[in-house]
């Protein structure tokens, strides 16, 4: 009899489904994995063999053939060893497991290791194969009771998860983690929030208008760069919008926990949205992801999905990682192709530069004399293509500090302004953040008066705008109309949008 098990490896990003199948043959002695796997999975002999003998069993005079299948698919992961371990254990049993997963690292005196890779396939499987029952190891029952359509069972011993696979209708853990952060209801939906603020926007001295851009920015995942003289502010307002920004669904968190554990960080649940901040001599790949058939590696794109992607001295980034920028920009998506691999990774971020008005940083100043050349500032500022820059929704040149500047509001009075716009945006039925809108969402959502759209076609006709940069115009505008509560564009809302164009 060939009893049979299922599992999973990771391909891409996604999980592809595994059978696990055993035999026993009379012949020399041995034990055998075969199906294209790694040095994780043949290792795993040495591993079993261990579990099962120290918990009283006698592996028999027999050899013994694992096979995963599909043989032609790469499989890699230590969590095959607790699939491998039940269909051996079960053979003086007479117990065939039916449409049973199994996931889990096994220790030499039994115990089941929780692993963070399990989490990203779980929620494949979820999907692939819902209502399906799985073992898994107790260690990650806080990650994994959160992940909805599947039938869980923990056991930290390789005994309980015989025991469970033995009884005859075994009854799942129903155990359910409670999130104890802050929240918001909306219909009837629960959305996640920090309500401690490290950085605090009551600490930034002055800069009115840079800040009123931030809460616009916050408001609707809007692009948005600040450009001024050193040490005026711009890094320290693009670090403090972290803990403004709108709050999270359950979504969204298991979503970032997936990508936690696809790059190897340790995976929690958070209700703190993504910052990624990569240096300017950051390589391309380190960014954008890698793409190896064995091995993929989302790139700070990809991890700053749903939360902050800032580039500080923006200009000094290299050109094709800028250009590469485009298309997550644009789609909300970035596709790494390579010869044998294609992956694609969501890349809904708020993206957030800062930069300086030329090589030496004093070109804006009234009390610094810039000693760059004209070619030089202009070369400068060619780093960044006119491509590049109509994706950007929003361009603030910032003010010199003041001596006698004071922090005019705080970040827990910006945070409940950002959330009043997500509740108006939630409520008209919006599946995105103002920001994110595509070209339908737009004409359904960006509703202008006759005066506002006369004016609007004024604009298009003496700035020769882009149709992307009308569609960025109406969306940052339905931002600014919601901020004041209003239920069309209106022109006040219009020329503010249109004043924060690049000039």
């Amino acid at each position: 009899m060939v009893n049979k098990i299922l599992c999973a490896t990771k391909l891409g990003t996604s999980a592809q489904i595994v059978e696990v199948e055993v035999s026993f043959s009379r012949a020399l002695p041995g034990f055998v994995i075969s199906g294209l796997v790694n040095n994780a999975i043949q290792e795993a002999k040495q591993r079993v063999h261990s579990a099962l003998q120290n918990n009283g069993f006698t592996f028999p005079p027999l050899k013994i053939v694992v096979n995963l299948s599909p043989s032609d698919l790469p499989k890699n992961g230590s969590h095959f060893d607790l699939p491998i371990a039940i269909l051996i254990a079960l053979q003086k049993e007479n117990v065939a497991p039916k449409e049973w997963f199994a996931f889990g690292e096994l220790g030499l005196d039994g115990k089941i290791k929780h692993n963070d890779s399990i989490y990203s396939l779980l929620l494949d499987i979820a999907l692939i194969h819902p209502k399906a029952n799985v073992i898994v190891p107790e260690g990650g029952k806080d990650l994994f009771c959160l992940i909805p359509n599947l039938n869980f069972y923990y056991a930290n011993h390789i005994n309980q998860a015989l025991e469970i696979i033995k009884q005859p209708t075994p009854l799942p853990d129903t155990y359910t983690k409670e999130l104890h952060f802050s929240s918001l209801s909306i219909n009837n939906e629960l959305y996640y929030y920090l309500d401690t603020f490290e950085l605090d926007f009551s600490e930034v001295k002055g800069q009115e208008i840079a800040k009123r851009a931030a809460l616009i920015a916050a408001s609707g995942f809007h692009n948005i760069i600040f450009e001024g003289s050193p040490g005026c502010g711009k890094s320290m307002i693009a670090k403090r919008m972290r803990y403004i920004l709108p709050p999270l669904s359950i979504q969204e968190m298991i979503a970032s926990v997936k990508l936690q554990t696809l790059s190897n960080q340790e995976a929690c649940y958070s209700p703190a949205r993504s910052f990624r901040n990569p240096h300017q001599s950051a390589s391309k790949s380190s960014i954008l992801g890698s793409a190896t058939q064995s091995e993929p590696k989302p790139g700070e794109v990809a991890l700053a999905h749903n939360g902050i992607l800032f580039f500080d001295e923006l200009p000094h980034f290299k050109k094709d990682i800028l250009e590469s920028l485009r298309e997550p920009l644009e789609n909300n998506k970035l596709s790494v192709s390579r010869v044998h691999s294609k992956i694609e990774y969501d890349t809904s971020f708020l993206f957030i530069g800062a930069q300086n008005p030329c090589p030496c940083g004093n070109l804006l100043s009234k009390h610094r004399t810039c000693r760059c050349l004209d070619k030089e500032i202009l070369a400068y500022k060619n780093r960044l293509s006119e491509p590049f820059l109509d994706r950007i929704d929003l361009f603030v040149q910032m003010d010199e500090p003041q001596e006698n500047a004071q922090g005019s509001i705080s970040s827990q009075q910006m945070q409940q302004r950002v959330f009043e716009v997500f509740k108006i945006q939630m409520a008209r039925g919006q599946k995105h953040l103002n920001g994110k809108l595509d070209e339908r969402e737009i004409e359904q959502f960006c509703h202008l008066t006759q005066s506002t759209q006369t004016l609007l076609s004024q604009a298009i006709g003496r700035f020769g705008l882009s149709e992307r940069s009308v569609h960025k115009i109406k969306k940052l505008a339905r931002t600014i109309a919601d901020l004041d509560g209003s239920a069309l564009i209106e022109k006040p809302h219009i020329l503010e949008a249109l004043s924060y164009r690049r000039t």
